[in-house]
């Protein structure tokens, strides 16, 4: 399984973030707009994202709602008919929950630096340090985590300890 070290906060000047963002990045991927699903799921989470840059594509995962950095354990499967399998995965397990976000995306090195726009709730910021989940790797990604927190001015009060989906159903609480 693949995994990440991520951190979400909301985020009221895109604009500083973005400037910093710019600064410190090794790469400006691009503007990105993203309908993610949500189905119902017994453990973690199943979303089918939409996505103008990748495609479509099908991603489970299990991660802690927390708002300090937190290791998730994920897989990307890329889906060739995502209104097909979106169709048929809300008759078989149930719609939980759509977010559709704007989403601007630079690398600082392997750390993803997603400024996010998302219908209903706002602006954020959302780290992503991804690495092939080895042991060995995981405290230098929460180190790139602690840097860029503190190089865009990410503020520990405007951390948020769960997803875009559990933010719209109203559950920001930490758990």
């Amino acid at each position: 399984m693949s995994a990440n070290v991520e951190l979400k906060a909301r985020c009221a000047d895109l604009a500083e973030v973005r400037r910093r963002a710019q600064a410190l990045a090794t790469e400006s991927v691009g503007l990105d707009r993203q309908l993610d699903t949500y189905f119902r799921a017994r453990e973690g989470r199943l979303k089918l994202r939409e996505s103008s840059l990748s495609g479509g594509q099908l991603i489970p995962y299990l991660r802690p709602d927390r708002t300090d950095a937190r290791r998730s354990d994920y897989r990307v499967v890329p889906v060739p008919d995502p209104k097909g399998t979106r169709d048929l995965l809300a008759r078989i397990l149930g719609v939980q929950r759509v977010v559709r976000k704007q989403r601007e995306i630079f690398l600082y090195e392997n750390v993803r630096i997603h400024l996010d726009r998302v219908e209903g709730l706002g602006s954020f910021v959302e780290l992503e340090a991804v690495w092939d989940g080895a042991p060995a790797g995981e405290a230098e990604q929460y180190r790139k985590i602690r840097f860029l927190v503190e190089a865009l001015g990410i503020e520990d009060a405007d951390r948020v300890a769960c997803s875009y989906e559990g933010l719209l159903a109203g559950n920001e609480g930490e758990s």
